[in-house]
């Protein structure tokens, strides 16, 4: 069985192939950084006219790379984004699939974007027991939850205002880092010095995250400083050193309370160095087990949605004229997986 897997819920454009007998066959991707770093953030109007522009040559690329064993022929389903994620950008993936399920009789697959994240090490063949408690970490979102078996999801913890990664981008802008500035604050801070600023860890006694309030306090003490190499790697440093381990305390309460011994991080600050060493570290002491996926797969991509597509094929639907998608759907809304 082959699935044709299409994501473009925000920046990123992403075309896989995931085969039964060989895995992940066909992964490409094109990344609108570039596109987006004069704003310091996604521009949800540019998202879908790249999308628009992109989408096509990917998809001709992808089934090119599989012409020797059947193309489009071979595809038995495709799988797309149909949520959360900009409305714009998701018509663009939800159009041309429909649009493609339509022309050659291949049904078709709504995928949660969240559940692509949540079940990504299951594509690079990692088993893991359920349940298990996920911590989906990224530029949108900042959740915990509490996986049961596939598709019975309970939240534990959800982000009050700016996700993790947002926080990340919108520091590294403060520190004159262009966009996305997560990986590069990352990187600043490996020159820092520990211990010479000490952050706040914002609501601790909760599963809940806010980094609205220590965005704005970071905010706040740069401009106070001198903006020297090594103050603005300090201060990148006890930034990170914050951000990790806050979310490294809730995943340690969520084990505790819920008595799991498996944790999944992923989403794209997942392939932090920081957060993945300190995380081994925590769930070591609790005689846990902690699951990523390459740093590769962290991010967006159509591989993690054609994944889950192979998963819930037998959910599938043929394509209608009628093209809707669900730009806050919750994964707490999808039906179970038998």
């Amino acid at each position: 069985m082959r699935i044709l897997g299409i994501e473009t819920s925000c920046d990123d454009t992403g075309v896989a192939i995931y085969d039964n007998n060989n895995g992940l066959i066909v992964n490409l991707l094109h990344s609108q950084s570039e596109l987006h770093a004069n704003y310091g953030g996604v521009v949800p109007e540019i998202a879908a006219r790249s999308h628009m522009c992109q989408i096509i040559p990917l998809i001709k690329l992808a089934l090119k790379q599989i012409s020797d064993s059947g193309g489009i022929n071979s595809i038995d389903a495709i799988a797309y984004t149909a949520g959360p994620g900009f409305k714009g950008s998701l018509l663009i993936g939800a159009s041309v699939s429909h649009a493609l399920s339509f022309s050659y009789d291949i049904p078709i697959i709504p995928i949660n974007h969240m559940e692509g994240h949540l079940l990504s090490p299951i594509l690079e063949g990692q088993k893991i027991h359920f349940p298990f408690v996920a911590l989906l970490v990224s530029g949108g979102h900042t959740q915990l939850i509490k996986v049961n078996q596939i598709g019975i999801y309970e939240l534990l913890g959800n982000t009050l205002d700016d996700s993790a990664g947002d926080a990340f981008d919108k520091v590294a802008k403060q520190l004159g880092l262009k966009y996305p500035g997560g990986p590069l604050l990352s990187n600043l801070a490996r020159h820092g010095i520990p211990g010479r600023y000490n952050f706040p860890k914002p609501m601790k006694n909760s599963l809940n995250f806010s980094f609205s309030g220590l965005k704005t306090y970071v905010f706040n003490f740069i401009k106070q400083q001198k903006k020297d190499w090594q103050t603005r790697s300090d201060i990148a440093y006890a930034f990170e050193s914050s951000v990790v381990d806050t979310l490294v305390n809730k995943c340690q309460q969520a084990l505790l309370l819920t008595g799991v011994k498996n944790l999944v991080v992923a989403g794209g600050v997942s392939a932090n160095f920081t957060l993945r060493k300190k995380m081994k570290l925590m769930v070591k002491k609790y005689d846990s087990k902690v699951f990523y996926v390459n740093p590769e797969l962290c991010t967006d991509n159509g591989a993690m949605i054609a994944n889950v597509g192979a998963l819930r094929f037998k959910e599938r639907k043929l394509s209608s004229l009628q093209i809707t998608v669900y730009p806050n759907w919750l994964l707490t809304e999808l039906s179970v997986l038998c």
